[in-house]
């Protein structure tokens, strides 16, 4: 079993079939599902959404960001466009049992610390050294 669990893929998709398989009553040998591997490709599934509506987020912020420490630099537009669409993506990740697991204050210091001290020469303007939105503010359709 454990060569298999090394091509995922292989493994994911025979996997799939066994439950499947007892879910039609067809008789299956528990013994040849592993589910210990498959607890923790479900938990997996999991932590990969969450990790991804975190980059979403973190990356809307520090393009917000940007554009307010930058804001007569060329790039301001595009830095905004790049802002409504991780939020877009972060709203299609978004489930209502992730908000206990989202630290925003992280999520900001994560964005803050991505922000460079001059761009082009030139010096940010000040920004907000605590996050300046709320998670609602931030999934919403428009800031």
């Amino acid at each position: 079993m454990s060569e298999l669990y090394d091509d995922i893929l292989l493994w994911s998709e025979q996997e799939a079939d066994l439950p499947r398989r007892h879910a039609a009553s067809e008789r299956v040998n528990d013994a040849w599902i592993d589910w210990p591997n498959i607890a923790e490709e479900i938990e997996d599934v999991g932590r990969s959404i969450l990790y991804a509506l975190d980059e979403h987020l973190t990356l809307a912020l520090l393009h917000d960001l940007k554009a307010e420490a930058w804001p007569r630099s060329l790039s301001e537009p595009s830095w905004r466009a790049e802002a409504r669409l991780h939020r877009r993506l972060a709203r299609k990740k978004f489930t209502p049992g992730m908000r206990q697991k989202l630290d925003l204050a992280k999520l900001c210091a994560d964005a803050l610390a991505g922000l460079p001290e001059e761009l082009d020469a030139t010096a940010r303007l000040p920004v907000p050294e605590v996050c300046p939105v709320t998670l609602e503010e931030l999934l919403a359709d428009a800031l």
